[in-house]
């Protein structure tokens, strides 16, 4: 499956979210949202700040940060003692965060903004991903090479808000996309593209595209390699738009003790993405034991991929770049899906990102002689197996 919701963009209804405890493997059920009793910032035993972190999907190599930053003791330094819960096809990790039910919270930048512009107190500190993991994937025979090779193709998008960049694609190249392509509702793996009812499926660079290349030829009898696909990457087409960052609640922010707690937070938390990119193997250990059910190649291939969407990171891991934001508003303002809707109806206030606890949280690291930057990173090269075993 991938990282993304099923619900829609506009959804607010939770579900059952599963918590990944700092002292254990296990799981346990999360606390009812209608109680409304807050997680914030309450003390443990030891002294440690108790903090909830709501991921966006299940455990995989796409938080490999965060499992590093737990398991390496980061966030004990810092006094937090950190409780990561699980996401699922019905938890919406921004919601949770407005309702009280975590401190902190991943979840794409046009996701949350529609969130926030519903009414969900929520602010962006920590842009953790800098580029979009988003493609549309294609078989090389097909020679859609461009977005204009889309036309008269089947089309395959997952809905529920992840579609915009397809969309803006599409319209900045000419196509209509209601007349000019036909749009096949996908599921949340690429048996649409392998069986041939999908000319172009989305994918995400982390997971779904791996899960062609851990496919089986029936041509050859023989993996897929990239040599047989054809890639068009969001970022090179120029409507790439933010993704995972790491939200806080906007009241909450007013508090002095939060705002504290929020740059421990986001400092452990780089660290931890700093050890994942030194230590990718490591790195997905951390995340098979936490309890992935994906294979050992595939979670590793997974680490290596996010890893490039986060470094090099010129200005520091986690700041927020502004022409990319403003782009990933302006897209999410002015393009329609096939429903006609945007994700977004006005231009966020200023209280939508900031990157003042970044940048304190940055200071700190590069004083400790942590590599916030990654400038001379390489990732690594990583073979995948039949299943992704």
């Amino acid at each position: 499956m991938s990282n993304v919701s099923r619900r829609t963009v506009v959804a607010g209804a939770l579900g059952s979210a599963v918590a990944v405890g700092a002292a254990s493997c296990g799981t346990a059920e999360q606390e009812d949202p209608a109680t409304g009793a807050s997680s914030s910032s309450s003390g443990s035993a030891g002294g440690s700040a108790k903090v909830k972190l709501q991921l966006q999907w299940v455990t995989q190599g796409q938080f490999a940060g965060y499992f590093a930053a737990l398991d390496q003791g980061f966030y004990t330094a810092e006094g937090l003692d950190v409780e990561i819960l699980e996401g699922g096809s019905d938890i919406v990790p921004q919601t949770v965060l407005a309702q009280g039910q975590a401190d902190y919270a991943i979840a794409w930048v046009p996701k949350a903004l529609a969130s926030r512009e519903q009414g969900a107190a929520i602010t962006n500190v920590a842009q953790i991903y800098q580029r979009s993991g988003t493609l549309q994937v294609s078989f090389a025979k097909a020679a859609i090479t461009a977005v204009e090779g889309l036309k008269g193709k089947n089309v395959g998008n997952w809905g529920f808000g992840n579609e915009f960049e397809l969309f803006a694609a599409m319209t900045a190249a000419g196509l209509d996309p209601s007349k000019d392509v036909t749009l096949v509702q996908q599921q949340f793996d690429m048996l649409g593209l392998l069986q041939g009812d999908i000319d172009a499926a989305q994918a995400m660079t982390y997971n779904e595209y791996a899960q062609l290349l851990e496919a089986e030829d029936p041509a050859t009898g023989k993996l897929y390699t990239p040599a047989d696909f054809t890639a068009l990457n969001w970022n090179d087409v120029g409507t790439a738009m933010l993704q995972d960052s790491i939200w806080a609640n906007s009241e909450k922010l007013s508090d002095p003790a939060y705002q504290e707690q929020t740059v421990k937070f986001v400092k452990a938390s780089i660290k931890g993405w700093a050890y994942a990119r030194d230590n990718p193997e490591a790195a997905r250990d951390i995340v098979v034991a936490k309890g992935s059910t994906l294979g050992a190649s595939h979670q590793l291939w997974q680490v290596n991929e996010v890893n490039k969407l986060i470094w090099p990171a010129t200005a520091g891991a986690g700041v927020i770049d502004e022409a990319a934001w403003d782009k990933t508003v302006a897209i999410a303002r002015d393009t329609r899906n096939a429903e006609g809707q945007t994700v977004i109806t006005k231009d966020p206030d200023d209280g939508a990102h900031t990157n003042e606890y970044v940048l304190k949280a940055l200071e700190e690291l590069k004083a400790e002689g942590v590599d916030v930057t990654g400038e001379s990173f390489q990732p690594a090269t990583v073979t995948l197996a039949a299943g992704g075993a």
